[in-house]
């Protein structure tokens, strides 16, 4: 019988000494990770590093672009008692399990494996980047092609404030519901522009411009098919989002996003019990109608009349309590959706088609848009539109749209 030294090979991936009898040590039997928890690894991360904030691909080189692997399977928990993070309390079998293993690139790798305990770089740090990197694989990669949807940015002055849209800052707001069909935005904001709401002529020019960017980057596309779907992105005086609105229509298929407020997001919040909406209708419909939206901020009628006369019949819609963060959801926005139907058929009814109705907006962004889509261009009374204005000392007539016309 032979005595002496048990037989002794080299690890296939290390090169160390690995013992080959039944006492084989933890090292050996973690460093060779089986080849279905490899493949499982590499497809949970897209083949991406997993380290938080770098994403790099790890089957070429940055330098040369050529096919190479990269990747490094590190251990969260170490391989070897005395590794970084160490392993007390693991059974060796779980050591090299899918949940202990990151893939990471050589720089993070080192990275996180710098100091004996870890650091910064701890037993839950890892394990939190590589369960939110492996969530977002999973969110992107498991839409449909179908919900790829362009984004529309739409900024113009508000008072002496100018509008800071840019696609980074919107578009990861898409996922995971869609994503984005570009890596630009359709750019229908005016950049620059030396007029505010109380200039004269500002109106007039805002809204030719709007026009003009809509048909060149929004309607011929469409009629091509390049546009399937639009993701809105929107801050602007609210007689231009309406205008916005009803160019969109209902042809367009559109998702709206709202800015909120507390806390800032383009992000609609978890659901959460939200304010109904409430139509108050006038108790006689003698004078010209006017349809208030009392949303972000009370409107008093005394404001409207001082307008349009002391007989003017007073439509609105509002929530118990107005402010200007109220809109908080996506059902919230079908529900005004449906209840404004509601109100411009009956104010149809009450005044005839043809009198023009005086619109005077207290609203969100997405609300605001969205009334312009709501609005039947060939169905619905001519609109004239007011915006609050504080140099002009009130409401002051902004944009109006005539009956059956698409254009003014």
């Amino acid at each position: 019988m032979r005595t002496g030294s048990p037989k002794i090979r080299r690890s296939h991936e290390s090169g160390r000494p690995a013992v080959r009898r039944a006492d084989r040590s933890i090292e050996e039997v973690t460093r060779r990770i089986p080849v279905p928890v490899q493949c499982l690894l590499w497809g949970r991360a897209a083949g991406r590093c997993e380290f938080a904030g770098c994403n790099q691909s790890l089957w070429k080189s940055r330098v040369t672009q050529e096919q190479v692997t990269i990747a490094q399977k590190a251990h969260i928990y170490s391989f070897r008692s005395g590794g970084t993070r160490g392993n007390r309390g693991v059974a060796p079998r779980d050591l090299h399990d899918l949940a202990n293993l990151i893939l990471v690139c050589h720089g993070c790798h080192r990275k996180i494996d710098q100091k004996q305990d870890g650091g910064r770089y701890s037993v839950r740090f890892l394990q939190q980047m590589k369960a939110a990197h492996e969530q977002r694989i999973e969110r992107v990669t498991g839409i449909s092609p179908e919900k790829t949807s362009h984004v529309l940015l739409y900024g113009a002055n508000i008072g002496e404030h100018s509008s800071p849209l840019n696609y980074s800052e919107t578009a990861p707001w898409l996922f995971p519901d869609r994503y984005p069909a570009s890596d630009r935005a359709i750019e229908l904001s005016v950049h620059n522009s030396s007029l505010s709401d109380r200039d004269a002529g500002f109106w007039a020019n805002e809204a030719a411009d709007l026009w003009r960017k809509f048909d060149r980057h929004i309607r011929a596309p469409l009629a091509e098919g390049v546009i399937r779907h639009l993701s809105v992105f929107a801050i602007a005086p609210q007689p231009l989002l309406i205008l916005l609105g009803t160019l969109l229509g209902d042809i367009v298929p559109s998702d709206v996003y709202q800015r909120h407020r507390e806390p800032p997001t383009w992000e609609w919040p978890p659901e959460s019990p939200t304010p109904a909406f409430e139509l108050r209708r006038p108790a006689s419909h003698g004078g010209p109608p006017a349809l208030v939206f009392e949303l972000s901020a009370t409107v008093s009628g005394e404001r409207i009349r001082r307008v349009l006369g002391t007989d003017t019949s007073i439509w609105s819609i509002t929530v118990p309590s107005p402010h200007n963060d109220v809109t908080k959801s996506r059902r919230q926005v079908s529900e005004f959706r449906a209840l404004l139907r509601t109100a411009l058929d009956q104010i149809k009814a009450a005044h005839g088609q043809r009198t023009v109705l005086h619109v005077f907006p207290a609203m969100s962004v997405s609300l605001a848009v969205e009334l312009g889509r709501v609005r039947m261009p060939k169905a619905d009374t001519p609109w004239q539109i007011y915006d609050q204005v504080n140099a002009l000392g009130g409401f002051v007539p902004a944009l109006a749209l005539p009956y059956g016309e698409e254009r003014q």
